[in-house]
């Protein structure tokens, strides 16, 4: 089996969900882009990032999911951050897979920083636990 194809994007108002998209990409070996960078060629994995604002995913997000091609990307690994419990990977799974897009049923999510509220997260055991979380995903 040749080497896996993987890319990273991500959606990061504040920088908390850049932060993971970037451990996630130095443990995959790849770049991170924000949406709306496409994603080009057949890809085995995409790690799509995202946080929940306001109780729901940005319309970016959706926007971008609605780019993204089933025939051309084999399966999607869903992370995320948000200052309150809510994950975003139950409206990311839910958008992808109304375009018939796989994702994988482990996601990532940690707290991220908003105002006072979980302050410099996500943190440095954040950003290995993000790492490592790739790695478990493409090893698969």
């Amino acid at each position: 089996m040749g080497e896996l194809k993987v890319e990273v994007r991500y959606f990061s108002k504040s920088g908390n969900t850049k932060k993971l998209a970037e451990a996630i990409a130095e443990a995959a070996g790849c770049t991170a882009y924000q949406i709306p960078t496409p994603v080009k060629g057949e890809t085995d994995i995409l790690f799509l990032g995202a946080a929940v604002y306001w109780g729901g995913i940005s319309s970016e997000v959706k926007k971008f999911i609605q780019t993204l091609d089933k025939n051309r990307i084999d399966r999607v690994a869903v992370f995320s951050t948000s200052s309150l419990a809510q994950r975003a990977f139950p409206q990311i799974r839910k958008e992808l897979e109304k375009n018939g897009i796989k994702v994988i049923d482990e996601d990532f999510y940690c707290r991220g920083q908003f105002k006072t509220l979980y302050r410099n997260r996500p943190d440095e055991n954040d950003l290995k636990e993000a790492r490592k979380y790739a790695g478990k995903i493409i090893r698969r």
